[in-house]
Parts: structure tokens; sequence; C-alpha cells
């Protein structure tokens, strides 16, 4: 009975700092509004543009919350499977995988210098000005 009370209050735990970890897609301005779908084809190298205009895709680093919050939620894959479909695709000659950048300043920056650029961050560190799209 402890054990299970135990694997109980563990489970509890992690789902609430899970919950605490919640994405935001941001853009940079002239996109207004991305679905799910949209951002499935971007982030697998499916779609290159939104709106008749280039896009450029960017991700955090592999093992971070933010990443593998985005993966789950809007790709619907884990890290592991997420690289290995890049590794695929890059082998065949389909496409490069987004660029990673390190930070979500770097991130922020990077969208808001770059027409087309979409990328995500934690919703800890949005800032007034930025171009929300999606919250998933």
């Amino acid at each position: 009975m402890r054990t299970l009370l135990g694997f109980i209050f563990g489970v509890l735990l992690c789902g609430s700092a899970w919950a605490g970890d919640d994405i935001v897609v941001i853009a940079h301005p002239g996109i207004t509004r991305l679905d799910l779908p949209t951002l499935q084809r971007l982030y697998t190298g499916r779609a290159v543009e939104v709106g008749g205009a280039p896009a450029e895709v960017v991700n955090a680093p592999p093992g971070t919350p933010s990443r593998q919050r985005f993966l789950s939620q809007v790709v619907q894959l884990d890290d592991g499977r997420y690289v290995a479909y890049w590794t695929v695709r890059r082998h065949v000659g389909r496409g490069v995988p987004p660029r990673e950048l390190k930070t979500a300043a770097e991130i922020i920056a990077f969208v808001q210098a770059t027409p087309g650029a979409i990328g995500y961050i934690p919703a800890s560190e949005l800032k007034p000005g930025l171009n929300v799209v999606l919250r998933p």
C-alpha cells in the first residue's frame, strides 16, 4: 500500500511539474496565425512556406523541456524519433532539420530579426511585443 501511495504521489508531482512547462509558438510579424497541422508540416519539412512566403523554423536544443513538450504536442514524436526522422530525410536528400538555438533569448532574437521565422519558447519567457501565433 505504501508503495502504491508513493507511486501515485510521484505521478501527481511529475504531472504538475510538466504542466508548468507550457510553451508558446512565436513568429516574425507578418505571420498572424498558425494551426497545428501547418506547424507539423513545417517542423517535418513537408512545408517550407506560410501564406506563400518562405518560412524558417527553429528548434530548442534536444532534451530541453520546451522541445520535448513541443514535439509531443505538435509534431507528435518524441525527441529520439524526431532526430531519427530527420536523419533519414537528410540521408535521402529530402531536406535538413530546423536550426537549433541554445536559449529562449536566442530564439526570440532570431524570430524577431528574420522574416518568416517561427519558433517556440517556454511561456515563462514570453515578453511584451512578441507575436504569439499559437498556444498548443
